[in-house]
């Protein structure tokens, strides 16, 4: 646990440094970000995630600090990871492990990373629907991610908890995730509209704060006559932390098909939402050509729970983690590029 702790903080120190620089630096003066900054910041978070991954392929064995077969056995036990009986030497099957969790992290991270797509598809909407100028939106999706990283923290060492008491709860996540695929699909063509005026979180916020009338030049709080107000800013804010709260019920039991290894689930998870901001500033133009995309998502929720279902059958058929990769890819791939070869008639 002492190492797992190490290992943790510095992930989180190194996080913190990167956001640091990214308001303190890049973003001072409130802005309206265009394709380029947004093309150079996804590529910077994209690297940093293939650094991790090459780190974990590396050096994998320092996050629980294995270093004898014992604790190998132990941890693989524990998470739910397989080495192949027939290998003895210790260096070998440690060298396995490592290539076997470098593969867990990047299968998670690009599932984490798709289903933040649909994500993007809300976000565009609510700041339409709240009238946000578009040099507020780097702002408010900034503190938004700092808000999701410390609940998706709480759900995901939660989920991981309830998982090691009771081995049912993973069903339970596959039977959810193939009825929100299901219900993703068939609703994909339903009229998408957002009344600001009667939002949940609107009506709590207007019921319990002061809110102010105007946006306060990009201020969440604003002092007017000696008395605080919270701003329609910090609303959208509030709007935004709560759709992520709803996404993250289903993105983390999804990473959880994945892996089983809570510290896996949380650095493809953080890896992902860091690189959702860039990735909303690329997309956000563009993201209504993607026609067969959220078919897509909705193939890839089905796919995930069903194999959470039916873990046990494909463990005993040979099933691992670098076929759920392929599948996800070329789902992922067939509805892109369906999208692109067959755009929308308008």
């Amino acid at each position: 646990m002492h190492s797992e702790f190490i290992f943790f903080a510095c992930f989180l120190l190194f996080i913190g440094c990167m956001l640091a620089i990214d308001l303190g630096v890049f973003n001072k003066k409130q802005h309206s970000v265009g394709f380029k900054e947004a093309a150079i910041m996804s590529a910077i978070w994209v690297s940093f995630a293939l650094a991790f991954y090459v780190l974990l392929l590396v050096k994998g064995d320092i996050l629980h600090q294995i270093q004898t077969a014992d604790q190998l056995q132990q941890i693989t036990k524990q998470y739910g990871q397989t080495i192949p009986s027939y290998v003895q030497d210790f260096g070998t099957n440690l060298q396995y492990y490592r290539q076997n969790l470098a593969l867990e992290f990047i299968t998670g991270y690009v599932v984490e990373y798709a289903l933040s797509v649909d994500n993007i598809f809300v976000m565009v909407l609510i700041f339409s629907a709240f009238s946000v100028e578009e040099k507020y939106y780097h702002r408010v999706l900034f503190w938004g991610i700092i808000g999701a990283l410390c609940l998706r923290f709480l759900f995901i060492f939660m989920g991981a908890a309830l998982l090691a008491k009771f081995s049912w709860v993973m069903y339970v996540f596959g039977a959810f995730l193939v009825y929100t695929g299901a219900a993703m699909f068939f609703g994909r063509n339903d009229d998408e509209s957002l009344d600001p005026e009667n939002h949940k979180v609107v009506k709590f916020a207007a019921k319990y704060f002061p809110v102010a009338t105007e946006y306060g030049g990009g201020k969440f709080f604003i002092k007017q006559a000696g008395k605080w107000f919270i701003t329609p800013l910090f609303i959208v804010l509030l709007v935004v932390e709560f759709t992520d709260l709803l996404f993250a019920v289903d993105s983390i039991p999804a990473i959880f098909s994945v892996t089983k290894d809570p510290y896996i689930v949380f650095f493809s998870n953080i890896f992902a939402i860091l690189g959702l901001r860039s990735m909303f500033f690329l997309l956000v133009n563009i993201i209504h050509k993607f026609e067969y995309l959220k078919i897509g998502l909705s193939i890839l929720l089905v796919f995930i729970g069903f194999k959470m279902l039916a873990h046990h059958y494909l463990v005993q058929v040979g099933f691992n983690t670098l076929h759920s990769l392929v599948v996800i890819l070329l789902i992922l791939s067939a509805s892109i590029i369906a999208s692109l070869l067959f755009p929308k008639k308008v």
